[in-house]
């Protein structure tokens, strides 16, 4: 009898000590901490570099002069059965951009670029409340998500953060739709103005067509891309932004290709064109309906965790936009970017 409860109690504790290190392992496998750091230096070709007389292209970020810092990216994310969340955590210069229109906070350090939680309604449904990057656009305000390092015009002119509530639902295996409600475009913390906007996607084998009916602005957009080979991959964004009341907008369609030439090497280029209607003031010219080009030509090479990624830029506008090393005013910008992002 001893001997049968002996070895009942060593089956007991077994069973417990395997439960717990099963329950730890899953806990383990839930719970994520990923984010990334980003630094570069920067030059002018053609305009000065000291900061007294320093131009730079009307888009977001990489547009300090000399060594200069992204941000510091840390996420956190746990992933349940039904329902997680994600904290996004953002600190410097890059970061605090992101967060420009939060009405209360940024200025006292709002470190806060998405924090969010879902339910898994079903297979098919999902919703998320809370603080969320937009929808719209190619690009992203994350450097490890993008190919280019500086940013497009349509990007930095479309929203950057939405507040609010979303339903993602997999209509097929081929089409997605997503509804949402959101507080006004990057009023981040709360809504201060009793204004609501709405939002749209229809998506389709990894083509996007994009809709926010905004308090201040209507804007319609289209994000995409294609695999030519499997080395060769391009990717396509266009975009119209009409504000209300006739205030003028922008329109604008930017192309991706990429060649992946080895395994830690890839070259790109993207090719814009930018286009304002009215004095939207996103060029900087401050004359009503101009334009610009901008090619911009990045490499990256990969190490491990490590992309560098040295870049060629020029905006070319149709009116005085740019300094050059006269001080006089120019059509032109050209400028070198080399920077190191590192991810985890």
């Amino acid at each position: 009898m001893k001997t049968i409860m002996k070895k009942l109690f060593t089956l007991s504790m077994l069973f417990v000590a395997t439960s717990l290190f099963a329950q730890e392992e899953v806990t383990e496998k839930k719970l994520s901490i990923t984010g990334s750091i980003d630094a570069y230096y920067r030059a002018n070709l053609n305009a000065p570099n000291d900061l007294e007389n320093w131009t730079a292209p009307g888009s977001s970020f990489a547009n300090l002069p000399g060594f200069a810092l992204g941000m510091a990216n840390v996420v956190m994310s746990y992933e349940g059965e039904k329902t997680g969340f994600v904290a996004d955590l953002v600190f410097g210069p890059r970061g605090t951009d992101a967060i420009f229109a939060s009405p209360m906070y940024s200025a006292t350090g709002n470190i806060i670029n998405q924090l969010y939680a879902y339910w898994n309604v079903s297979e098919s449904v999902t919703l998320t409340m809370g603080n969320f990057n937009t929808f719209l656009g190619y690009e992203v305000i994350s450097p490890t998500a993008n190919f280019n390092y500086s940013t497009s015009y349509l990007f930095s002119y479309g929203p950057f953060s939405h507040t609010g509530i979303k339903a993602d639902i997999a209509l097929s295996e081929d089409f997605s739709l997503m509804l949402g409600v959101f507080n006004d475009t990057d009023l981040t913390e709360f809504n201060p103005t009793g204004d609501y906007a709405f939002g749209a996607q229809l998506g389709y084998a990894g083509q996007y067509l994009n809709f926010l009916l905004d308090p201040s602005f209507t804007e319609i957009d289209f994000t995409g891309g294609f695999d030519l080979s499997d080395d060769f991959f391009l990717g396509i964004n266009a975009a119209y932004l009409s504000l209300e009341d006739d205030g003028g907008g922008f329109s604008g369609v930017a192309l991706y290709p990429q060649l992946a030439t080895s395994e830690t090497f890839t070259i790109g280029l993207r090719g814009e064109y930018f286009v304002e209607d009215g004095a939207f003031g996103a060029i900087g010219s401050g004359v009503e309906d101009t334009s610009v080009f901008a090619a911009t030509l990045t490499g990256s090479f990969a190490i491990d965790n490590l992309t560098i990624k040295p870049e060629l830029r020029l905006d070319s506008a149709s009116d005085d936009s740019f300094l050059d090393n006269d001080l006089a005013t120019s059509k032109s910008l050209s400028s070198f970017v080399l920077a190191a992002i590192y991810s985890f």
